[in-house]
């Protein structure tokens, strides 16, 4: 898993082929505490497979403000560098691996 930043956004996410996961969070927000392990869960579990990355809306305000990211956590889901899917607030793993699982089988 990769913390992710404004710079690096554009060629980690955007300008790579694959299925990416990223994280928007930030340090005061209680549920996106709570969805942490789910995260680093997947991470490990998909390790190789899916780019898991987690990205402080704090101190990377740009990429929130683009995908108009008004909730925290918000997980937006690209593939091939497109938004294909996203899940607001601390959902059950379970949310997370059905989408994956959708996007991994349309490849």
């Amino acid at each position: 898993m990769s913390h992710m930043t404004d710079d690096r956004f554009e060629k980690e996410v955007l300008q790579s082929p694959g299925l990416k996961l990223v994280d928007f969070w930030a340090e005061w927000c209680g549920p996106c505490r709570i969805l942490a392990p789910t995260i680093d869960s997947l991470a490990q579990e998909y390790s190789g497979k899916v780019g898991v990355h987690k990205l402080d809306v704090d101190a990377n305000p740009q990429t929130a403000a683009k995908y108009g990211i008004r909730g925290i956590p918000t997980v937006l889901f690209f593939k091939d560098g497109q938004l294909v899917d996203q899940v607001v607030g601390a959902q059950p793993k379970e949310v997370f691996v059905q989408k994956i699982s959708k996007f991994q089988a349309a490849q």
